[in-house]
């Protein structure tokens, strides 16, 4: 008798540790994390922010790839409503596209928290990201400083669309304006390192006279640099983001500078913003996050 009465207490007990296991995990805040790509290099150091403020946090984390389509993003954002997300991180494909997304969003009262890109359109509870035309304007000043404020200079620009391109253009060409330096060529090369190389190589054939190039990111600043490497033309590079190919790079002569964002912490700050999201604390519409010119 005493031993069925311990067997079924034992039974009474594994019972309600796994009712107190479930509640817990029902109970535990669950965020989804939509990335524009995960081939680029900093949107992996801003997942990995995430990851890391997530883990100390102790909630969990969904992330989903958009691989720089619109559409998938889309439906990305549609798996997190399903699976029941608390709040959603996005780093949009495109400021514009995104839109639809993040109504869907809304209209399930879920806050959405945009990162590095911002949104044209939906509610968003917050955006952080580094001042992009800040950050232009700085690489327009230093490209004006080694040509003595006369030359002729390339841009390579971003997606088309998103807030990072417009933005970082916007601050370089307000900079280029004071100087008598002018832009030759100006192409899309979708922050791909490989489309770098391969608009680079076009605009090199295209223009006998070329000082400089200014490109929105890192990976096209690279790709244009092994174009210009491959012409044996002496043309000064100047990137955005400083991921770590680009820093090595400057470090070693390669490209003359790049201007330090610190995707890591975007991330990171993405989390710490949630978290006062689900505290009911207040936040400010934009929450800047420090940039830096790392040169030769």
């Amino acid at each position: 008798m005493k031993r069925i009465i311990l067997v079924l207490l034992i039974i009474s007990m594994a019972s309600f540790s796994a009712f107190s296991n479930n509640q817990a995990e029902s109970d535990q805040v669950k965020v989804g994390l939509l990335l524009s790509t995960l081939d680029n290099p900093f949107f992996v150091e801003m997942k990995e922010g995430v990851e890391a403020a997530a883990i100390i946090s102790g909630y969990t984390l969904i992330v989903l790839d958009s691989q720089n389509d619109p559409a998938k993003e889309l439906g990305n954002m549609e798996d997190l409503i399903t699976q029941g997300v608390d709040v959603i991180l996005i780093n949009p494909t495109d400021s514009d596209a995104v839109g639809n997304a993040i109504k869907m969003a809304n209209r399930q009262s879920i806050p959405v928290i945009t990162l590095d890109r911002g949104a044209s359109e939906g509610k968003v509870a917050t955006h952080i990201a580094s001042d992009n035309v800040a950050g232009g304007y700085m690489a327009g000043e230093f490209i004006i400083e080694l040509l003595g404020g006369t030359g002729k200079v390339v841009e390579l620009e971003g997606i088309a669309g998103t807030s990072a391109a417009r933005d970082r253009g916007k601050g370089f060409n307000d900079a280029i304006s004071t100087s008598s330096i002018e832009v030759v060529a100006r192409q899309v090369a979708d922050f791909d390192r490989t489309k770098g190389l391969n608009v680079m190589e076009n605009i090199i054939q295209a223009q006998s006279e070329i000082d400089a190039v200014f490109a929105h990111n890192d990976e096209m600043a690279l790709g244009a640099l092994k174009a210009i490497e491959g012409s044996g033309r002496d043309i000064i590079v100047v990137g955005f983001d400083a991921n770590p190919d680009a820093v090595r790079s400057v470090s070693e002569g390669g490209m003359a500078a790049t201007v330090a964002q610190k995707p890591y912490d975007i991330g990171y700050m993405g989390i710490e913003a949630a978290k006062k999201i689900l505290n009911s604390e207040m936040l400010d519409a934009y929450i800047p996050v420090d940039l830096q010119l790392i040169k030769q």
